[in-house]
């Protein structure tokens, strides 16, 4: 099979779909902190992410994208008996979780594009196990375990580091001085570093979530070796930051302005926790999620000036985003998988 296979160019197109779902929620969610606190506009933030994200995609992201793609399905073991079976379970994976962030888009929420494509991934291997291709217990449920504790924590973590960032900025500095309002301009050129900073830990982690699925299928097709193709990582890069200029305004007014108040001070130290959280785990190889981690790091901040400076009810919206997106996008993607085999693809 070669790339210019009908199966292979709707990989690679629907591949294109989702990093520019990525780009257009969970870019924008990165990002929204910089427009939020007036450090940066949507136009600056575009380009910086143009930049920082696509060199964060191509030269760290490939880690994060074996793990998508081989460690929670045993693609092996389904390819040893049908790697078109791969192929069709990825591009329904890749469809479903694009289905759902168009959707969240729409309504500006800030989902997981992480939870999305490991909920869609899964909704395959559940499918092929009911079927008897592969045993229930062939899927690596203790990578799965993994992955969602790391859901968890990492909000958490961001929050922490954050509000003690923010702490420590407020005690020694904003109120050690006459004129605040002159320290936060400093932060803006502080926040555009991390602004750089976040833009390529995101780039890092969150390719995964698009390309992985496609080099899962590249390489049962024997189109891709046993590294990730670095054009992959290109254009997961590329589809990401079209995307972010494209729709991504949606999703930044949401972190950026609904949360709680964003200074630049604020702005930096969310940025900041959220970066160093997200390169982390993508230096251990687990997906997780960069809007959950913002979102910690903007509550975290939030918390910092006190309950009442955090919005709870946007909170509460964003929270229940999140809950369904695994088990919408493992529904979704079980019944475009057994679509497109019953239609013969």
């Amino acid at each position: 099979m070669d790339l210019f296979n009908p199966l292979v160019i709707s990989l690679i197109i629907a591949g294109l779909y989702m990093a520019w779902n990525i780009g257009a929620n969970d870019l924008a969610n990165a990002m929204g902190t910089s427009v939020g606190s007036g450090a940066l506009s949507i136009k600056q933030v575009i380009i910086v992410a143009a930049f920082f994200e696509f060199a964060g995609a191509v030269f760290f992201g490939k880690r994060v994208t074996s793990t998508i793609a081989k460690g929670i399905v045993p693609i092996d073991s389904i390819s040893a008996i049908d790697s078109h079976l791969v192929a069709i379970g990825m591009l329904a994976a890749i469809l479903a979780a694009g289905f759902w962030i168009t959707l969240a888009t729409f309504y500006n929420l800030p989902v997981s594009t992480t939870h999305s494509i490991v909920g869609a991934v899964l909704g395959f291997g559940l499918v092929a196990a009911f079927n008897g291709i592969i045993g229930l217990h062939e899927i690596n449920w203790a990578v799965l375990v993994k992955i969602v504790s790391s859901w968890l924590i990492s909000p958490v973590l961001g929050a922490i580091l954050a509000y003690i960032i923010f702490s420590l900025i407020r005690y020694f500095i904003l109120q050690k001085t006459e004129d605040p309002y002159k320290i936060e301009n400093k932060f803006v050129f502080l926040q555009i570093a991390t602004a750089c900073y976040i833009a390529f830990a995101h780039g890092s982690n969150d390719v995964a979530n698009a390309v992985g699925p496609l080099y899962a299928a590249l390489h049962v097709l024997d189109l891709a070796g046993i590294s990730v193709p670095i054009w992959v990582m290109v254009m997961g890069g590329l589809g990401m930051v079209f995307g972010l200029a494209t729709w991504g305004y949606r999703v930044i007014e949401t972190i950026g302005t609904k949360i709680t108040e964003l200074t630049p001070t604020r702005g930096f130290s969310a940025e900041f926790a959220t970066a160093s959280v997200v390169v982390m785990h993508s230096y251990i190889s687990l997906p997780i999620s960069t809007t959950h981690t913002l979102v910690g790091s903007v509550i975290g901040v939030g918390l910092a000036g006190g309950l009442a400076a955090v919005d709870l009810s946007v909170i509460g919206k964003i929270a229940l985003s999140w809950i369904v997106t695994v088990p919408v996008a493992a529904l979704t993607s079980a019944l475009i998988f057994v679509g497109l085999m019953g239609v013969g693809i």
